[in-house]
């Protein structure tokens, strides 16, 4: 069974950082493509950005620049560093370990880690 937990959220200022983490259990690390996504009250999940097994990454237009995801195989850990963070990345943060075979496509998610932004 294949479990992720999220962790390093908090409250922080604007322009301050936040690194999260993502633990994931279960299955061989190394072919997740994993992502994360975030949720602001009231608002639907949005993906923030991914990396695949591969190392590539990709970001949401709205955080590029000031968020960097990597990946450390030997942890079974990715991690979101944050930078210059703004009142508008407050939100729920979700990582998404995706395992796809010929066929389909198996997604597992955590249970999310807030992250507030304010002053």
């Amino acid at each position: 069974q294949v479990q992720l937990v999220e962790s390093g959220g908090g409250l922080v200022q604007p322009g301050g950082s936040l690194r999260l983490s993502c633990s994931v259990s279960g299955g061989i690390f190394s072919f997740y493509k994993v992502a994360w996504y975030r949720q602001a009250p009231g608002k639907e999940r949005d993906m923030v950005g991914f990396v695949r097994p591969n190392g590539q990454t990709e970001y949401a237009d709205s955080v590029k620049g000031r968020f960097t995801i990597s990946r450390d195989n030997s942890k079974s850990t990715v991690y979101l560093q944050m930078n210059d963070l703004l009142p508008g990345d407050t939100g729920v943060y979700f990582c998404k370990a995706t395992l796809s075979t010929w066929t389909d496509d198996h997604d597992y998610w955590g249970q999310g880690t807030q992250v507030t932004v304010s002053s």
